[in-house]
């Protein structure tokens, strides 16, 4: 009989609960020597719907979990009740489930998936890093750099971005190491005095030792990577690496170790092009006195 407990958590946002939640069901499942295709069939489903259960890609009821958790030999009233409490948490909105109307479902993952983060580690060719943008700054993107004529769709996009910025505020604050092309300080978003109030800001956030920032100078700027990308790494055993890869029409998420080890690479070549963290802050101090 299994009787495994599900693994406590940290305070993880439901998306992260989703696939912690999947993880454990899928060992109950293998523990109890049972294929994808009885489990499915024992909920009224199919083994793609317990793939996707598994892998957290979907939300979960409890219906079929209970149903699951009977069928792999989950009969203490304890250990199920735990189980259901997660499924109920996971199934709880986001906190920015209030802009869910404003953002697409791919993306609504990745910000679950990042507010989870314990390490995030990117490469920008083009702006500032979400994460370490001022609200100008966004402003200027989110409105093709007409901000005096954005709508309530716009400011709320931009609020949506501010939001997400103080998980570095918060207790145990991911790790963020952010890499950016040279290029990135030299690009007049938003005029002269938006420019020179971001520099000033991360000249700021790079004070803190959780915060580490790297510029690739135009020399060796296009060797290593071919695009931006973000590495997300989790402290929670189940939650896989994932690789975020934006483009126009969605995104991919990568987590196949042979992918992971690619990306990893590169961000490591990235780390040895690019200026160490004081030479790369000598850098934006320079830039912003030529401001």
């Amino acid at each position: 009989m299994v009787t495994g407990e599900p693994t406590p958590e940290r305070e993880s946002g439901p998306t992260a609960l989703r696939i912690v939640l999947g993880a454990q069901l899928r060992r109950l499942r293998e523990a109890a020597e049972i294929s994808r295709a009885d489990a499915g069939y024992a909920i009224r489903g199919s083994e793609s719907k317990i793939s996707r259960m598994e892998l957290g890609r979907v939300g979960l009821k409890e219906r079929d979990v209970n149903d699951l958790l009977t069928m792999y030999g989950v009969t203490e009233d304890e250990v199920r009740g735990k189980f259901l409490e997660m499924v109920r948490r996971s199934n709880s909105p986001g906190w920015w489930h209030r802009y869910s109307d404003l953002m697409p479902d791919w993306f609504q993952d990745y910000v679950g998936l990042e507010e989870a983060a314990s390490r995030i580690l990117t490469y920008e060719t083009q702006f500032v890093p979400g994460l370490l943008q001022t609200e100008d700054y966004a402003m200027a993107i989110a409105s093709h750099g007409r901000p005096e004529l954005a709508g309530p769709a716009v400011k709320r996009r931009v609020s949506l971005r501010m939001q997400r910025q103080k998980i570095l505020h918060r207790p145990g604050a991911p790790r963020v190491w952010a890499v950016i092309d040279e290029s990135v300080l030299h690009r007049p978003i938003g005029g002269r005095r938006v420019m020179l109030d971001q520099i000033e800001y991360l000249l700021s956030v790079t004070k803190e030792s959780a915060i580490t920032l790297q510029i690739v100078p135009y020399q060796l700027s296009g060797y290593a990577a071919e695009g931006a990308f973000t590495m997300l790494r989790f402290g929670e055993p189940d939650l896989p690496d994932i690789v975020y890869l934006e483009h126009l029409a969605g995104a991919l998420y990568l987590d196949k170790l042979e992918e992971l080890e690619v990306y990893s690479r590169v961000f490591d070549r990235l780390t040895v092009d690019a200026e160490t963290p004081d030479r790369s802050r000598q850098l934006l101090s320079k830039i912003r006195a030529d401001l």
